[in-house]
């Protein structure tokens, strides 16, 4: 492909080494809707190594040709992707794929294909699978890898969940670890791949002027807030064992807890970055259940192949406290849910009131504060300030006022990439600093334990709300940002 098709995107980013690629799972639904979609639109950008191979690969109940694979891929681009296949790239990016059955004791072809695509790039290309499969088969594929001779030296991309607890946790890692060393693993979470959430590392320790307040001198309370207006979607079998909290919170809102609450790290290369994340995760104080809302959305029994009697949350709210000098007595709220008033991805930072009897004309003050920071981490994202002004006029009179950035007005669309796409990048240039690691993963299950072991009873919750009434008792004094704004 011509360099005058690349956009702009590949003149910022490190060219990764030759490459062979194998997505397991390539039939389902997460490479139709992101990983086919993803790896063209990083074809098209530019970003991708001068020589590579695509191999998709299912177990052979799903078996494709080259040719029906090129064609899956095709339509999974045209439906999902940004970069559609009328672009003048898709020839040359389908080229480069084609497809090989593999499953537990049949690797015959999945081998053969690698070698032949290694032939192909020449020299000594390097290996990255990515487990688009479902949690219950990790340890199967990964067992696989090992004992086909597939894993030396290679890389591979394994999907959340990671465990469903402390104990599946430690197992499943011991289980990767038996085939991978560590710095072979790269766990996703795409949340760390949103550009919004990235630009809070830029926002705070780029610019004095926050990360000298951002502490528990000036911050009374930090929520993070990630509701669904969706509901399970079909997913029931998947939904019903996993619920709210183990499905968003620890897989998600946790490591962007990591992120508001971290020390400044010494550089941004990975291990910095790991590290002072894992001071985060081991400063968090175990789960009071006695701060913790569990709710259920009206209806969600009825639902196709939900119990009757299920118990499983569809919204959690958790007050979680990281007990180190900064945030000593500093309260983290994270709510996530299904069938609620809006879909929001949304941080936002409570400040300490100064004295305001000279302004005795401002009237009721603002729940929760008139000062506030907040941080849309819904791509493309935004940064609000809240703060008082005067009101024009002879009075002293005051008034809440706000100053917004925005992305989408701020930076040509060219140059984002989606979440998935820019740590399948960073998991080819061996980049670890947006991933979980297994003592982090650890970590938070273990803090999880007094609530998973002992969870409160579910509170009913119509569709469309904001969860059940305890859900405000949680927050006070303070209030939730949603659905305020």
């Amino acid at each position: 492909m011509a360099d005058s098709e690349h956009s702009d995107l590949s003149e910022h980013h490190q060219r990764p080494d030759d490459h062979v690629v194998v997505i397991f799972g390539a039939t389902g639904d997460l490479a139709k809707r992101k990983l086919l979609p993803g790896w063209f639109h990083l074809h098209v950008a530019g970003l991708l190594p001068r020589e590579y191979r695509i191999i998709g690969s299912a177990p052979g109940s799903f078996g494709l040709t080259d040719v029906e694979f090129r064609k899956h891929a095709r339509d999974a681009v045209s439906e999902f992707g940004i970069s559609k296949p009328d672009n003048p790239a898709w020839p040359e990016f389908e080229q480069r794929l084609s497809f090989a059955i593999a499953e537990p004791g049949n690797t015959g072809a999945l081998t053969t294909a690698i070698g032949r695509a290694e032939q192909e790039i020449g020299g000594s290309p390097r290996r990255l699978y990515h487990l688009a499969v479902p949690p219950a088969a990790f340890t199967s594929m990964v067992g696989m890898l090992g004992a086909a001779d597939l894993a030396t030296g290679s890389r591979v991309i394994i999907e959340k969940p990671f465990g469903t607890d402390l104990a599946s946790a430690r197992a499943l890692n011991k289980a990767v670890h038996q085939v991978f060393d560590e710095s072979q693993v790269f766990r996703v979470d795409h949340f760390l791949g949103k550009e919004s959430v990235d630009n809070i590392l830029a926002f705070r320790f780029a610019n004095g002027m926050f990360e000298s307040v951002w502490d528990r001198q000036h911050i009374t309370y930090v929520q993070i807030d990630v509701p669904e207006t969706l509901s399970i979607e079909g997913r029931a079998a998947f939904y019903d064992a996993t619920g709210a909290y183990r499905d968003m919170v620890v897989t998600h809102l946790f490591q962007v807890l990591a992120f508001m609450a971290m020390e400044p790290p010494v550089s941004l290369a990975t291990e910095s970055l790991l590290a002072e994340k894992q001071k985060v995760f081991d400063a968090l104080e175990p789960i009071d259940v006695r701060h913790v809302v569990r709710g259920q959305y009206r209806g969600y029994r009825s639902e196709p192949g939900i119990l009757a009697d299920s118990d499983t949350e569809t919204m959690v709210a958790v007050r979680a406290r990281v007990d180190n000098w900064r945030w000593q007595g500093v309260p983290f709220y994270l709510r996530s849910g299904k069938c609620m008033g809006a879909s929001r991805q949304l941080v936002t930072l409570g400040f300490r009131e100064p004295p305001l009897r000279m302004f005795h004309e401002t009237g009721r003050r603002a729940p929760g504060g008139n000062n506030h920071l907040l941080i849309d981490f819904a791509d493309p994202g935004s940064i609000t300030i809240e703060f008082l002004a005067k009101v024009p006029g002879a009075e002293m009179v005051l008034s809440s006022s706000r100053m917004a950035f925005e992305y989408k007005d701020s930076f040509a669309k060219a140059n984002a990439l989606e979440g998935y796409e820019r740590l399948m990048l960073l998991a080819m240039l061996g980049d670890h600093g947006l991933f979980t690691t297994a003592a982090g993963i650890e970590r938070v299950w273990e803090i999880s334990e007094p609530l998973l072991q002992e969870p409160p009873p579910v509170e009913p919750y119509e569709p469309g709300s904001w969860g059940p009434d305890s859900v405000r008792k949680l927050i006070a004094p303070y209030h939730w940002r949603l659905p305020a704004d």
